[in-house]
């Protein structure tokens, strides 16, 4: 590996990044959907896919198939080439990076509505389909040549030699199939699951006509020319069960491709459980299913009978009083189906174990106090299992070899950072990619028999040339003085430690985040960059309840969101008043979603302190929020009145004495407007005075170039009631 892919590793790292030169960026340089936003991606020459066991090495105009063993190259793809097999010109085939690897021999490529899957080997195509612009939820099958999609509530199918032709539809309004089901809760982000060969789908049926409809309202657009639309609003209203009340319903559905028939598993009442983590046996002759209870407190892991839906048995269960949260479905051993490998918080931190098909545990494969926080893959003979954890500091994140058999671990990547690895066909080989505070982007080829590793590609730094903040990574005690927290420490451009400058913190603090890491740049943001170049300190802290700890320090917010939270955070505005260049007059803090919810927390209980607040689709009422992730964290409203008290900041709406900006989208379908406008309400009432902002036809955040608007308007918030 080349020498400048290392550097030293220390508990806290502190970057000088100021540049000899006086160029500055704007926001259109460091927000995404900004006009210049791509130029500061760290990027390589070449990128780098997995074809088989060997390596697919492509730039915009020639992809070639190396072998990694011995860098020989055996077959080579050019853009002329992909032309003549497309029947494209050039001017739809700009850049060979749009080619995804299908599997062996196998490419496909899909530009200007139309999907062609060819023959790497051959270059002839394989499978040629025009999709149409209302198809969603696409999914490939490489082993039958076919593909599932959704087309409004309806499932279908479309093969090599046929028309598309109905799996299932819609008998009446609000029963939806092949789509994410739980509000893509439980690791669940698609609803079609193909068999290993092909010969069967299974899919998500949800019936949510029992569900409450919640109306959101959709503008024309004023850009629009006179009369070429509706001059009224549209009523576009959306199924949101809200914590405590009736939920969706959801069945599982096997089609058999063959007969053409559809099995419907027996999964048994009540029927607002949470069906997920589905995998296939080989055999294609069983299917597993995770069975969780609505209070979230229990889970079954079922296995079911494909020719008749009934249920074979229950393989082992497991209870949390807090909540269980299985996110990832059984891996099968290919060598040994009738093993497979199942991840669990049961002894406190996200682990491995080896069950087989009767449900008997032959032996746990990981344990410690951290997390594995991610199953890379199998090798071909399934002697080993590659995973990514934070074992050896929470910000760090490697790469592992772990022997099924003794459960014996070896450590593949080294260097300090955020590691990410995929696997080659075989096991011998990783592909890293790999970023520290040092380094934009490394990309090595990893043997993972002796740990070798090839430097393949260096990404050059994108901001060299324009002057930018120093960036400390380090850690402080959480509320419980116990608990490491890690934060992020952003000092502004021409630090003058003499000087007293205006404070941001920026918030997120729920469940399933981490903001603080070892990446390039310490993972900072644009916004922050931007912040620190108009003179501002921005800190972020990741508190007890955020994710990569363990269960316990995940699960201290349940059943009272906003306290432990708040206390963490409040340990990081300790520290901040530390440091004497921070003004102790002069601290604000902004937050979106659940940060949302933070930063109004945080100035509506510390009012003393923070002098201004942005809150961005903030949580105001828990009881307002969706049942499957409100009641994991909460419970229900009726179980925990208490809490839902404690953490409705509709109650203390009395309390606001600084300056606080609302940003809401009018479409919001996660957090609904009706929390932002029930604190308006509450403070109306309380004669308290809050600032709102409006992004029409935008849901639960600013995408494109209005998220630079939204940018601009935060940091002139900032600048008119912080700076000053």
């Amino acid at each position: 590996m080349k020498k400048i892919c290392l550097f030293a590793y220390l508990l806290i790292w502190i970057i000088p990044m100021v540049s000899a030169q006086d160029k500055l960026l704007s926001l259109e340089d460091l927000t995404p959907g900004g006009t210049t936003y791509g130029n500061f991606s760290p990027k390589t020459e070449l990128n780098y896919k997995w074809y088989g066991n060997e390596l697919a090495v492509y730039d915009d105009s020639l992809m070639s198939i190396i072998n990694p063993a011995n860098n020989k190259v055996r077959l080579t793809l050019s853009n002329k080439e992909l032309q003549n097999i497309t029947g494209l010109n050039n001017s739809s085939l700009r850049s060979l990076s749009f080619i995804s690897i299908e599997g062996k021999h196998l490419a496909s490529i899909s530009i200007r509505g139309k999907r062609l899957f060819f023959d790497l080997e051959t270059k002839k195509v394989e499978l040629e389909i025009q999709q149409e612009s209302n198809w969603a939820n696409i999914d490939f099958s490489k082993e039958n040549l076919s593909i599932a999609f959704t087309q409004k509530e309806g499932l279908y199918i479309k093969s090599a030699n046929s028309e598309p032709f109905v799996v299932a539809e819609s008998e009446k309004p609000g029963i939806v199939y092949g789509q994410s089901v739980h509000r893509d809760e439980f690791g669940i982000y698609k609803g079609t699951f193909w068999s290993p060969k092909g010969n069967f789908l299974a899919f998500y049926r949800m019936d949510e006509s029992m569900v409450t409809e919640y109306p959101l309202v959709h503008i024309p657009s004023p850009q629009a020319p006179f009369g070429s639309k509706p001059r009224e609003a549209e009523l576009k209203p959306i199924r949101y069960p809200m914590a405590g009340q009736t939920s969706h319903e959801v069945t599982i559905g096997i089609y058999h491709l063959q007969s053409g028939q559809t099995v419907y598993l027996k999964t048994g009442e009540p029927k607002d459980h949470y069906l997920t983590n589905i995998a296939w046996d080989p055999s294609e002759k069983f299917i597993y299913v995770a069975e969780i209870n609505r209070e979230q407190n229990h889970m079954k892991m079922n296995k079911y009978d494909v020719e008749s839906g009934l249920l074979i048995t229950t393989l082992f269960e497991e209870s949390n009083e807090h909540y269980v949260e299985p996110s990832n479905p059984p891996l099968f051993l290919k060598t040994n189906p009738d093993m497979f490998i199942w991840q669990s918080q049961r002894d406190g931190y996200n682990h491995l174990y080896l069950y087989n098909t009767n449900g008997d545990l032959v032996r746990q494969l990981t344990s410690g106090n951290y997390p594995v926080a991610e199953v890379i893959g199998l090798d071909e003979k399934n002697q080993y299992v590659y995973i990514s954890t934070n074992e050896q500091t929470p910000i760090d994140f490697h790469t592992y070899k772990v022997e099924i058999k003794t459960g014996k671990k070896t450590l593949l990547t080294p260097s300090p950072g955020v590691h990410r690895s995929s696997l080659n066909m075989s096991g011998n080989y990783l592909l890293n990619r790999y970023s520290n505070q040092n380094v934009p982007l490394c990309i090595d080829l990893v043997n993972t028999k002796n740990g070798k590793t090839n430097n393949l590609q260096l990404a050059s730094n994108p901001y060299a040339g324009y002057k930018l903040p120093e960036i400390t990574l380090g850690n402080i005690k959480a509320a419980d003085g116990k608990s490491d927290l890690y934060y992020r420490l952003v000092k502004p451009t021409d630090f003058d430690p003499n000087k007293k400058y205006p404070t941001v913190i920026y918030v997120y603090g729920g469940p399933h985040s981490q903001m603080v890491r070892n990446t390039w740049m310490g993972g900072v943001r644009g916004w922050d960059v931007y912040m620190a170049q108009q003179g501002y300190v921005v800190f972020t802290l990741d508190n007890r309840g955020t994710s990569n700890r363990g269960f316990d320090f995940e699960s201290v917010i349940h059943r009272r969101l906003g306290y432990h939270e708040v206390e963490d955070q409040m340990k990081g505005v300790d520290f901040l008043l530390s440091l004497p260049y921070v003004d102790a007059d002069r601290m604000g803090v902004y937050g979106w979603s659940f940060g949302g919810f933070m930063a109004t927390s945080l100035m509506l209980r510390y009012g003393d302190l923070f002098k201004v607040g942005v809150a961005g689709g903030a949580v105001i009422d828990w009881s307002y929020y969706e049942v499957m992730y409100g009641e994991r964290y909460m419970d229900s409203p009726q179980e925990n009145q208490e809490g839902y008290e404690y953490s409705n900041l509709n109650n203390l709406a009395g309390n606001l004495s600084g300056r606080l900006l609302l940003i809401h989208g009018d479409e919001d379908p996660t957090v609904v407007m009706q929390h932002t406008l029930s604190f308006l309400k509450a403070c109306i009432s309380a004669r308290t005075y809050p600032d709102y902002f409006i992004y029409t036809g935008h849901g639960h955040n600013m995408g494109g170039k209005d998220r630079v608007h939204l940018q601009e308007k935060i940091t002139r918030y900032f600048n008119d009631y912080l700076k000053k």
